[in-house]
């Protein structure tokens, strides 16, 4: 069984409680599987990235087969601005920025049997942009404050803020920093890095942490209290505040 995401930002659990860490979110017009049901709780598989959690079982709407076939086959266009209101009726939905509209054609989509409509900028993310794209994504996102699992300007951690400056820019990613390390070919200079490689980092157990997007002239925007743009060199990140290195860099990666 499959299901859709109809809320802004759905909390991702660990476990079937409210009070359970959040692992991750779910924007608006994503999809997940659907592994179990322990009311008022669904266990789902994502299906951007094949994370696995709990979320509340108000919060998605069941797909038919045929219905999650269609989605799997159609153009995905995502908002592109940082919030967005769309309107079916009296009704109002905000959107944060890389919201999935489905079905979406001249400024009107669908979610299930309710036609919405919806002004500002979209882009079909079903093709694969110009590497610049990703930074660009990504200074999107500048001063949103941090958040363990958050994916969106108004909280984001490491790695959702690499994910949805890719998503954004057509590529796929996985979700964690440890995951997204696995991906693309190393580099083994730092010199040899371009805008929009990813750097990786590592704790005193030598463990993947944390990650960022490499950017011109010595430069990473990542998450760590908030985004932020810090300097980048062969020891790390050296925090301009504090004037001190902050993260070790351990692996460059380049994707796309």
């Amino acid at each position: 069984m499959y299901a859709i995401i109809d809320h802004s930002l759905v909390p991702v659990r660990k476990e079937n409680s409210d009070r359970s860490e959040m692992v991750t979110q779910l924007l608006y017009g994503e999809q997940v599987e659907v592994l179990s049901v322990k009311h008022p709780w669904t266990k789902i598989r994502t299906v951007f990235d094949d994370y696995e959690g709990w979320i509340d079982s108000k919060q998605c709407r069941t797909l038919s087969l045929d219905d999650f076939k269609k989605l799997q086959t159609t153009a995905s266009l995502l908002s592109l601005e940082l919030v967005q209101v769309a309107a079916c009726g009296a009704q109002r939905q905000s959107l944060v920025l890389g919201s999935v509209l489905p079905y979406y054609v001249a400024g009107n989509f669908k979610m299930a049997v309710d036609n919405w409509t919806i002004d500002g900028k979209v882009r079909n993310c079903s093709k694969e942009y110009a590497k610049k794209v990703i930074v660009e994504n990504a200074m999107m996102y500048v001063n949103a404050p941090y958040l363990w699992g958050g994916r969106s300007p108004f909280g984001i951690d490491c790695s959702g803020l690499t994910q949805m400056a890719y998503k954004l820019a057509g590529v796929k990613l996985w979700r964690d920093a440890r995951q997204q390390a696995a991906q693309g070919i190393t580099l083994n200079l730092l010199q040899e890095a371009a805008p929009g490689d990813l750097a990786f980092f590592d704790n005193q157990d030598g463990n993947i942490t944390h990650t960022g997007i490499i950017l011109a002239d010595g430069h990473i925007i990542h998450a760590s209290g908030k985004v932020r743009i810090d300097k980048l060199d062969h020891q790390g990140i050296f925090n301009i505040d504090t004037q001190k290195y902050s993260h070790n860099l351990r692996i460059i990666k380049r994707v796309v």
